[in-house]
């Protein structure tokens, strides 16, 4: 279980093709600084497993991850190349403050990037909303892009065509993390909140009745990607 606090921007050193899989080397000094054999590394909101380690010619700290077919397919974890800047957060403990929320590393899907509003300090992002995610996302709820803990700070009404949300970011965001350097047309890996996916798969079994007059949840998808722990 992660918190969404990203606490260093990693760098792909390789990528091998594994069949139908990837296997990624990772460069950061951080994670990698008390990961053991087993652990469990958001990369960019991915939850992966530390299957080795190593380092790099210069000395940073790498580690060494599987990923899934099916995790290639629901993030953009496939589209990384050497050289690559990914997000990175060490799995939380539970002697530590939950600053962020609680993040699984388990992907639902990816949403493109539509526009950037700057302000005086900060930037509105604003992101397209597929069908399949839209009614998992609530303004003012928590919403996970690329590892990164965030709040929706706006969202499209029900009822528009072409939906989408929007998180504002803060200086701090900008600079800590790879949302910094996003351009229109860029996809982002998202985890939408657990409470959301579990009241969703509740009304497509029928345990809780959907209210008269609101929308079926029966086409709404709720299968995360397993990450590394299937």
């Amino acid at each position: 279980m992660f918190t969404g606090l990203i606490e260093e921007i990693g760098e792909i050193v390789n990528i091998d093709p594994v069949d139908d899989s990837l296997r990624l080397t990772i460069a950061g000094p951080l994670v990698t600084s008390d990961a053991t054999h087993g652990a469990s590394i958001s990369v960019s909101g991915v939850c992966l497993t530390v299957i080795e380690q190593g380092s790099t010619a210069d000395g940073r700290g790498t580690f060494t991850a599987d990923v899934m077919a099916q995790s290639i397919r629901m993030s953009t974890l496939g589209e990384l190349a050497a050289g690559s800047a990914v997000n990175l957060e060490r799995a939380v403990r539970v002697d530590t403050r939950l600053g962020g929320h609680i993040v699984q590393g388990h992907v639902d899907g990816t949403a493109t990037l539509r526009s950037i509003t700057p302000a005086d300090a900060w930037r509105v992002l604003r992101f397209e909303l597929t069908p399949d995610l839209a009614p998992l996302l609530v303004d003012k709820g928590s919403v996970t892009l690329s590892g990164v803990s965030l709040t929706v700070s706006a969202i499209s009404d029900p009822d528009e065509a072409n939906a989408w949300f929007e998180v504002s970011l803060i200086p701090e965001t900008l600079a800590a993390t790879t949302l910094g350097a996003l351009e229109p047309g860029d996809r982002v890996n998202v985890e939408t909140d657990i409470l959301a996916r579990h009241v969703a798969r509740m009304l497509r079994l029928g345990v809780v009745p959907a209210a008269p007059g609101t929308t079926s949840a029966s086409d709404i998808a709720t299968t995360p990607t397993e990450g590394s722990h299937a």
